[in-house]
Protein backbone atom coordinates (compact mmCIF):
# COMPACT_ATOMS: atom_id res chain seq x y z
CA UNK A 1 0.00 0.00 0.00
CA UNK A 2 0.89 3.11 -1.42
CA UNK A 3 1.60 6.31 1.23
CA UNK A 4 -0.07 10.27 -0.12
CA UNK A 5 2.12 13.15 -0.46
CA UNK A 6 0.31 14.64 2.22
CA UNK A 7 1.93 17.70 3.30
CA UNK A 8 5.67 16.70 2.87
CA UNK A 9 7.56 19.21 0.29
CA UNK A 10 11.24 18.77 -0.71
CA UNK A 11 13.28 20.80 1.37
CA UNK A 12 16.78 19.94 -0.88
CA UNK A 13 17.82 17.96 -3.38
CA UNK A 14 20.67 15.64 -3.89
CA UNK A 15 23.19 18.31 -5.05
CA UNK A 16 22.63 20.40 -2.01
CA UNK A 17 22.83 17.96 0.74
CA UNK A 18 27.04 18.97 1.20
CA UNK A 19 25.84 22.53 2.01
CA UNK A 20 23.34 21.12 4.94
CA UNK A 21 24.49 21.99 8.70
CA UNK A 22 25.45 19.53 10.73
CA UNK A 23 21.85 18.00 12.35
CA UNK A 24 19.26 19.55 10.14
CA UNK A 25 17.10 16.81 8.90
CA UNK A 26 15.84 17.33 4.84
CA UNK A 27 13.47 15.80 2.91
CA UNK A 28 14.52 14.61 -0.14
CA UNK A 29 12.16 12.53 -2.71
CA UNK A 30 13.00 10.48 -6.19
CA UNK A 31 13.21 7.06 -7.41
CA UNK A 32 14.93 4.11 -6.16
CA UNK A 33 17.55 3.20 -8.25
CA UNK A 34 19.04 0.11 -6.27
CA UNK A 35 18.51 -1.70 -3.35
CA UNK A 36 21.49 -3.92 -1.18
CA UNK A 37 20.17 -5.20 1.85
CA UNK A 38 23.49 -7.06 3.46
CA UNK A 39 21.43 -7.81 6.78
CA UNK A 40 21.86 -5.64 9.66
CA UNK A 41 21.95 -2.72 7.10
CA UNK A 42 20.49 -1.42 4.20
CA UNK A 43 21.51 0.68 1.23
CA UNK A 44 19.14 2.68 -0.58
CA UNK A 45 20.23 4.46 -3.34
CA UNK A 46 17.98 7.53 -4.54
CA UNK A 47 18.20 9.14 -7.83
CA UNK A 48 16.42 12.74 -8.30
CA UNK A 49 16.69 15.31 -11.25
CA UNK A 50 20.53 16.24 -9.88
CA UNK A 51 22.22 13.12 -9.11
CA UNK A 52 22.31 10.23 -6.48
CA UNK A 53 21.94 9.85 -2.46
CA UNK A 54 22.86 7.10 -0.85
CA UNK A 55 19.56 6.30 2.20
CA UNK A 56 21.45 4.15 4.64
CA UNK A 57 19.45 2.13 7.17
CA UNK A 58 20.32 -0.10 9.81
CA UNK A 59 17.86 -2.73 10.08
CA UNK A 60 18.15 -3.43 13.94
CA UNK A 61 18.14 0.05 14.97
CA UNK A 62 14.60 0.95 12.35
CA UNK A 63 11.80 1.05 14.53
CA UNK A 64 8.70 -1.49 13.71
CA UNK A 65 6.85 1.16 11.09
CA UNK A 66 10.40 1.77 8.93
CA UNK A 67 11.29 -2.02 8.73
CA UNK A 68 8.29 -3.23 7.44
CA UNK A 69 8.57 -0.09 4.82
CA UNK A 70 12.28 -1.27 3.93
CA UNK A 71 10.39 -4.78 3.34
CA UNK A 72 8.09 -2.84 0.47
CA UNK A 73 10.89 -0.73 -1.11
CA UNK A 74 11.27 -2.19 -4.78
CA UNK A 75 13.71 -0.69 -7.89
CA UNK A 76 11.97 2.49 -9.87
CA UNK A 77 9.76 2.52 -6.65
CA UNK A 78 9.45 6.36 -5.61
CA UNK A 79 9.87 7.17 -2.58
CA UNK A 80 10.09 10.31 -0.18
CA UNK A 81 12.77 10.65 3.19
CA UNK A 82 13.05 12.23 5.95
CA UNK A 83 16.37 11.97 7.81
CA UNK A 84 19.64 13.75 8.64
CA UNK A 85 22.47 13.93 6.25
CA UNK A 86 25.95 13.01 7.00
CA UNK A 87 29.41 13.05 5.45
CA UNK A 88 30.47 9.20 4.15
CA UNK A 89 33.25 9.22 1.30
CA UNK A 90 32.19 6.08 -0.14
CA UNK A 91 28.26 7.03 -0.87
CA UNK A 92 27.44 8.77 -4.00
CA UNK A 93 28.53 12.54 -3.47
CA UNK A 94 29.84 11.92 -0.15
CA UNK A 95 26.74 11.95 1.93
CA UNK A 96 24.19 9.62 3.33
CA UNK A 97 20.92 10.23 4.92
CA UNK A 98 20.37 7.98 8.00
CA UNK A 99 16.05 8.32 7.56
CA UNK A 100 13.60 8.56 10.28
CA UNK A 101 10.85 8.67 8.30
CA UNK A 102 9.72 7.18 4.42
CA UNK A 103 7.05 7.43 2.42
CA UNK A 104 6.29 5.02 -0.30
CA UNK A 105 4.53 7.18 -3.15
CA UNK A 106 4.75 4.69 -6.03
CA UNK A 107 5.50 0.89 -6.24
CA UNK A 108 5.85 -0.92 -9.89
CA UNK A 109 3.82 -3.24 -10.79
CA UNK A 110 6.26 -5.04 -13.00
CA UNK A 111 9.89 -4.34 -12.88
CA UNK A 112 11.41 -3.07 -16.27
CA UNK A 113 13.78 -5.58 -18.44
CA UNK A 114 16.69 -3.42 -17.62
CA UNK A 115 17.97 -2.07 -14.26
CA UNK A 116 19.27 2.30 -14.11
CA UNK A 117 22.70 1.00 -14.37
CA UNK A 118 22.70 -2.00 -16.24
CA UNK A 119 25.66 -2.35 -19.04
CA UNK A 120 23.48 -5.24 -20.68
CA UNK A 121 20.38 -3.66 -21.88
CA UNK A 122 17.56 -4.57 -24.46
CA UNK A 123 18.01 -3.81 -28.33
CA UNK A 124 17.35 0.21 -29.58
CA UNK A 125 14.00 -0.72 -30.39
CA UNK A 126 12.67 -2.54 -27.14
CA UNK A 127 14.57 0.84 -25.09
CA UNK A 128 11.99 2.72 -28.25
CA UNK A 129 9.17 1.01 -27.00
CA UNK A 130 9.32 1.80 -23.34
CA UNK A 131 11.15 4.79 -23.81
CA UNK A 132 9.99 6.81 -20.62
CA UNK A 133 11.40 3.97 -18.99
CA UNK A 134 14.55 3.66 -20.54
CA UNK A 135 15.00 8.10 -20.09
CA UNK A 136 15.28 6.83 -16.03
CA UNK A 137 18.83 5.46 -16.54
CA UNK A 138 21.08 8.34 -15.67
CA UNK A 139 23.59 7.96 -18.78
CA UNK A 140 20.60 8.72 -21.06
CA UNK A 141 19.70 11.19 -18.73
CA UNK A 142 23.27 12.67 -19.35
CA UNK A 143 22.64 13.29 -23.23
CA UNK A 144 19.10 15.11 -22.49
CA UNK A 145 21.16 17.50 -20.19
CA UNK A 146 24.04 18.30 -22.43
CA UNK A 147 21.08 19.20 -25.04
CA UNK A 148 19.71 21.16 -22.78
CA UNK A 149 22.89 23.24 -21.98
CA UNK A 150 23.72 23.64 -25.27
CA UNK A 151 20.47 25.40 -26.13
CA UNK A 152 20.55 27.50 -23.36
CA UNK A 153 24.17 28.45 -25.22
CA UNK A 154 22.65 28.54 -28.13
CA UNK A 155 20.04 30.87 -27.09
CA UNK A 156 22.51 33.06 -24.96
CA UNK A 157 25.06 33.85 -27.76
CA UNK A 158 22.36 34.67 -30.37
CA UNK A 159 20.02 36.47 -28.40
CA UNK A 160 23.41 38.35 -26.98
CA UNK A 161 24.72 39.16 -30.77
CA UNK A 162 20.93 40.84 -31.32
CA UNK A 163 19.10 37.70 -33.00
CA UNK A 164 15.43 38.04 -32.14
CA UNK A 165 13.88 35.05 -31.47
CA UNK A 166 10.61 33.76 -33.89
CA UNK A 167 8.27 31.08 -33.87
CA UNK A 168 7.11 30.52 -37.37
CA UNK A 169 4.05 28.42 -38.55
CA UNK A 170 4.08 24.82 -38.43
CA UNK A 171 1.49 23.70 -40.83
CA UNK A 172 1.72 25.71 -44.27
CA UNK A 173 0.27 25.83 -47.64
CA UNK A 174 2.81 25.01 -50.13
CA UNK A 175 6.56 23.35 -50.17
CA UNK A 176 9.63 25.23 -48.79
CA UNK A 177 12.26 22.82 -50.09
CA UNK A 178 10.31 21.29 -52.88
CA UNK A 179 7.43 18.62 -53.65
CA UNK A 180 8.96 16.01 -52.42
CA UNK A 181 9.03 14.42 -48.52
CA UNK A 182 6.27 16.47 -47.67
CA UNK A 183 3.97 15.26 -45.07
CA UNK A 184 0.33 16.14 -46.10
CA UNK A 185 -2.67 17.18 -43.61
CA UNK A 186 -6.37 17.74 -43.81
CA UNK A 187 -6.44 21.44 -42.94
CA UNK A 188 -10.11 22.18 -42.23
CA UNK A 189 -11.43 22.33 -45.91
CA UNK A 190 -8.25 22.65 -47.68
CA UNK A 191 -5.00 20.20 -48.45
CA UNK A 192 -1.81 21.61 -45.33
CA UNK A 193 1.36 20.22 -45.30
CA UNK A 194 3.86 20.01 -42.17
CA UNK A 195 6.68 22.40 -42.66
CA UNK A 196 9.61 21.11 -43.64
CA UNK A 197 11.75 24.34 -42.78
CA UNK A 198 10.79 28.30 -41.48
CA UNK A 199 12.55 29.12 -44.81
CA UNK A 200 10.47 31.43 -46.45
CA UNK A 201 8.75 33.27 -43.05
CA UNK A 202 12.40 33.39 -41.71
CA UNK A 203 13.05 35.29 -44.96
CA UNK A 204 10.10 37.43 -44.63
CA UNK A 205 10.83 38.32 -41.01
CA UNK A 206 14.31 39.70 -42.09
CA UNK A 207 12.46 42.76 -43.69
CA UNK A 208 11.43 43.94 -40.33
CA UNK A 209 13.16 42.70 -37.77
CA UNK A 210 16.80 42.09 -39.61
CA UNK A 211 18.34 39.37 -37.44
CA UNK A 212 16.09 36.08 -35.74
CA UNK A 213 16.57 32.66 -35.16
CA UNK A 214 14.35 30.08 -34.53
CA UNK A 215 14.82 26.51 -32.91
CA UNK A 216 11.99 24.18 -33.53
CA UNK A 217 10.58 20.80 -35.08
CA UNK A 218 10.62 20.47 -38.99
CA UNK A 219 9.45 17.37 -40.53
CA UNK A 220 10.79 15.28 -43.46
CA UNK A 221 8.91 12.26 -45.30
CA UNK A 222 11.82 11.03 -46.79
CA UNK A 223 12.28 7.45 -47.20
CA UNK A 224 15.59 7.20 -45.23
CA UNK A 225 16.02 4.11 -43.10
CA UNK A 226 19.48 5.27 -41.92
CA UNK A 227 21.05 6.10 -38.69
CA UNK A 228 21.44 9.52 -39.71
CA UNK A 229 17.27 10.35 -40.44
CA UNK A 230 14.65 11.12 -38.55
CA UNK A 231 10.94 12.20 -39.95
CA UNK A 232 10.67 15.06 -37.34
CA UNK A 233 14.28 16.78 -35.88
CA UNK A 234 14.61 20.37 -34.42
CA UNK A 235 16.31 22.75 -36.58
CA UNK A 236 18.42 25.71 -35.47
CA UNK A 237 17.53 28.40 -38.34
CA UNK A 238 18.96 31.75 -38.41
CA UNK A 239 18.02 34.78 -40.88
CA UNK A 240 19.82 38.27 -41.24
CA UNK A 241 20.10 41.26 -43.54
CA UNK A 242 22.68 42.82 -44.69
CA UNK A 243 25.19 39.59 -44.95
CA UNK A 244 25.75 37.26 -47.32
CA UNK A 245 26.95 33.71 -47.18
CA UNK A 246 30.57 34.66 -45.59
CA UNK A 247 29.41 36.04 -43.30
CA UNK A 248 26.67 33.73 -41.51
CA UNK A 249 29.01 30.57 -41.84
CA UNK A 250 31.31 32.93 -39.64
CA UNK A 251 28.82 33.57 -37.62
CA UNK A 252 27.59 30.00 -37.77
CA UNK A 253 31.30 28.64 -36.51
CA UNK A 254 31.49 31.06 -33.58
CA UNK A 255 27.93 30.30 -32.43
CA UNK A 256 29.18 26.37 -32.21
CA UNK A 257 32.65 27.24 -30.69
CA UNK A 258 31.03 29.35 -28.01
CA UNK A 259 28.22 27.24 -26.95
CA UNK A 260 29.98 24.13 -27.38
CA UNK A 261 32.71 25.35 -24.79
CA UNK A 262 29.89 26.44 -23.02
CA UNK A 263 28.75 23.11 -22.40
CA UNK A 264 32.36 21.58 -21.91
CA UNK A 265 32.99 23.63 -18.72
CA UNK A 266 29.68 21.60 -17.17
CA UNK A 267 29.64 18.36 -18.90
CA UNK A 268 31.89 15.85 -19.91
CA UNK A 269 32.22 15.17 -23.69
CA UNK A 270 33.30 11.99 -25.40
CA UNK A 271 37.52 13.07 -26.19
CA UNK A 272 36.22 12.69 -29.84
CA UNK A 273 33.86 14.90 -30.07
CA UNK A 274 33.26 18.21 -31.98
CA UNK A 275 36.53 19.91 -31.90
CA UNK A 276 36.86 23.78 -30.79
CA UNK A 277 39.92 24.05 -31.05
CA UNK A 278 40.89 24.96 -34.38
CA UNK A 279 39.11 27.64 -36.80
CA UNK A 280 37.00 24.97 -39.31
CA UNK A 281 38.33 24.02 -42.08
CA UNK A 282 37.01 25.72 -46.05
CA UNK A 283 36.97 23.58 -48.90
CA UNK A 284 35.12 24.43 -52.22
CA UNK A 285 32.49 21.78 -53.56
CA UNK A 286 35.45 21.67 -56.83
CA UNK A 287 38.06 21.05 -54.83
CA UNK A 288 36.58 18.56 -52.64
CA UNK A 289 36.04 16.54 -55.72
CA UNK A 290 39.67 16.70 -56.19
CA UNK A 291 40.17 15.11 -53.40
CA UNK A 292 37.76 12.34 -53.56
CA UNK A 293 39.47 11.67 -57.13
CA UNK A 294 42.24 11.75 -55.59
CA UNK A 295 41.24 8.51 -53.22
CA UNK A 296 39.59 6.72 -56.16
CA UNK A 297 35.93 8.15 -55.69
CA UNK A 298 34.66 9.76 -59.31
CA UNK A 299 31.85 11.73 -59.14
CA UNK A 300 30.83 14.37 -61.82
CA UNK A 301 30.85 17.93 -61.36
CA UNK A 302 26.83 18.77 -60.24
CA UNK A 303 26.64 15.47 -58.19
CA UNK A 304 25.55 15.75 -54.70
CA UNK A 305 28.26 14.41 -52.08
CA UNK A 306 26.77 11.63 -50.53
CA UNK A 307 27.17 10.09 -47.24
CA UNK A 308 29.53 7.30 -48.49
CA UNK A 309 31.41 9.84 -50.39
CA UNK A 310 32.14 12.43 -47.07
CA UNK A 311 33.00 8.91 -45.43
CA UNK A 312 36.02 9.32 -47.42
CA UNK A 313 36.80 13.06 -47.25
CA UNK A 314 36.48 12.67 -43.39
CA UNK A 315 40.16 10.55 -43.85
CA UNK A 316 41.76 13.87 -45.63
CA UNK A 317 40.22 17.12 -43.94
CA UNK A 318 40.11 17.89 -40.47
CA UNK A 319 36.47 18.28 -38.45
CA UNK A 320 34.71 19.95 -38.46
CA UNK A 321 34.72 21.65 -41.95
CA UNK A 322 32.83 23.88 -44.51
CA UNK A 323 32.01 22.71 -48.43
CA UNK A 324 31.31 26.72 -50.05
CA UNK A 325 30.31 26.88 -53.90
CA UNK A 326 28.03 24.65 -54.51
CA UNK A 327 25.97 23.90 -58.00
CA UNK A 328 23.17 25.89 -58.36
CA UNK A 329 21.38 22.90 -59.27
CA UNK A 330 21.70 20.53 -55.71
CA UNK A 331 20.45 23.64 -54.10
CA UNK A 332 17.12 25.01 -53.26
CA UNK A 333 15.00 27.66 -55.19
CA UNK A 334 16.29 30.61 -52.54
CA UNK A 335 19.89 29.99 -53.19
CA UNK A 336 21.80 32.62 -54.82
CA UNK A 337 24.00 31.80 -57.47
CA UNK A 338 27.95 33.68 -58.22
CA UNK A 339 26.99 36.56 -60.25
CA UNK A 340 30.17 36.03 -62.54
CA UNK A 341 29.85 32.07 -62.59
CA UNK A 342 25.77 31.25 -62.03
CA UNK A 343 26.53 27.48 -61.99
CA UNK A 344 27.85 27.74 -58.85
CA UNK A 345 26.06 29.40 -55.61
CA UNK A 346 26.59 31.51 -52.56
CA UNK A 347 26.17 28.26 -50.75
CA UNK A 348 28.14 25.78 -47.80
CA UNK A 349 27.46 22.91 -45.81
CA UNK A 350 28.68 22.20 -42.61
CA UNK A 351 30.65 18.86 -42.33
CA UNK A 352 31.67 16.91 -38.71
CA UNK A 353 33.17 13.50 -39.64
CA UNK A 354 30.58 12.49 -41.98
CA UNK A 355 27.39 14.05 -40.89
CA UNK A 356 26.06 17.23 -42.43
CA UNK A 357 25.04 19.52 -39.39
CA UNK A 358 24.14 22.55 -41.13
CA UNK A 359 23.56 24.09 -44.51
CA UNK A 360 23.36 28.22 -45.83
CA UNK A 361 24.14 29.95 -48.02
CA UNK A 362 23.07 34.04 -49.50
CA UNK A 363 19.38 34.46 -50.62
CA UNK A 364 17.71 35.68 -53.70
CA UNK A 365 16.18 39.07 -53.04
CA UNK A 366 14.34 39.34 -56.25
CA UNK A 367 11.08 38.47 -57.13
CA UNK A 368 11.78 37.98 -60.86
CA UNK A 369 14.47 35.72 -60.02
CA UNK A 370 12.70 33.77 -57.52
CA UNK A 371 10.13 33.08 -60.00
CA UNK A 372 13.03 32.30 -62.55
CA UNK A 373 14.64 29.80 -60.27
CA UNK A 374 11.18 28.01 -58.68
CA UNK A 375 10.68 27.49 -62.59
CA UNK A 376 13.64 26.15 -63.08
CA UNK A 377 12.87 23.84 -59.69
CA UNK A 378 9.35 22.78 -61.07
CA UNK A 379 7.70 24.26 -58.72
CA UNK A 380 4.55 26.80 -59.27
CA UNK A 381 4.76 30.37 -58.68
CA UNK A 382 1.27 30.76 -57.41
CA UNK A 383 1.71 28.32 -54.76
CA UNK A 384 4.33 31.05 -53.29
CA UNK A 385 2.51 33.96 -54.06
CA UNK A 386 2.00 34.98 -50.32
CA UNK A 387 6.09 34.83 -49.91
CA UNK A 388 6.45 36.65 -53.63
CA UNK A 389 4.71 39.34 -52.60
CA UNK A 390 7.12 40.40 -49.83
CA UNK A 391 9.42 41.22 -52.00
CA UNK A 392 7.13 43.59 -54.61
CA UNK A 393 7.86 45.82 -51.13
CA UNK A 394 11.40 45.47 -51.42
CA UNK A 395 13.83 42.98 -49.72
CA UNK A 396 17.10 43.47 -48.10
CA UNK A 397 20.00 41.05 -49.02
CA UNK A 398 20.22 38.49 -46.82
CA UNK A 399 21.61 35.28 -45.92
CA UNK A 400 20.80 32.44 -43.09
CA UNK A 401 21.49 28.83 -42.07
CA UNK A 402 19.78 25.79 -40.50
CA UNK A 403 21.46 23.59 -38.37
CA UNK A 404 20.55 20.09 -37.15
CA UNK A 405 20.12 20.24 -33.40
CA UNK A 406 19.48 16.38 -33.55
CA UNK A 407 22.74 15.51 -35.99
CA UNK A 408 24.86 18.24 -33.67
CA UNK A 409 23.93 16.25 -30.73
CA UNK A 410 25.18 12.92 -32.34
CA UNK A 411 28.78 14.72 -32.41
CA UNK A 412 28.86 15.92 -28.85
CA UNK A 413 27.62 12.82 -27.40
CA UNK A 414 29.30 10.17 -29.99
CA UNK A 415 26.32 8.45 -30.65
CA UNK A 416 25.59 6.29 -33.54
CA UNK A 417 21.94 6.69 -33.78
CA UNK A 418 20.19 9.95 -33.78
CA UNK A 419 17.47 8.13 -31.84
CA UNK A 420 19.53 7.94 -29.00
CA UNK A 421 19.84 12.11 -28.77
CA UNK A 422 15.43 12.19 -29.54
CA UNK A 423 13.25 12.00 -26.51
CA UNK A 424 10.50 10.59 -28.67
CA UNK A 425 11.74 9.60 -31.85
CA UNK A 426 9.90 9.66 -35.39
CA UNK A 427 10.67 7.14 -38.28
CA UNK A 428 9.31 5.90 -41.03
CA UNK A 429 8.00 2.88 -38.49
CA UNK A 430 7.36 4.36 -35.30
CA UNK A 431 4.60 6.89 -34.23
CA UNK A 432 4.29 5.93 -30.79
CA UNK A 433 5.20 6.07 -27.52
Amino acid sequence: MVDSLGTWRRSHYSGDLGSVPAGQEVTVFGMIASIRDQGKITFVILLDSQGLVQITIGNDDADEALQKKIGDLKEFSYIGVRGIPKKFPKAPGGIEIVPSQIKLLARPKTTPPFGLFSKQVPNLETRMDMRSIDLRRPVIQEIFRIRHDLLNNIRAYLSGKGYLEVTSPKIISSATEGGAALFPILYFDKEGFLAQSPQVYKEQLVGAFEKVYEIGPIFRAEESRTMRHLAETTSVDLEESFVTFEDVMSTLESLLVSAIKAVQKKRTLPKNSFSTEERFTKITYSDALKVLDKDGVHLEWGEDIAFTSLKTLEARIKSPYFITHWPTSTKAFYIKPLEDKPEMSESFDLICGSLELASGGTRIDSREFLEKRLGEKGLNPRAFEYHLKSFDYAMPPHAGFGLGLDRLMMTLTGQENIREVVLFPRDQGRLAP
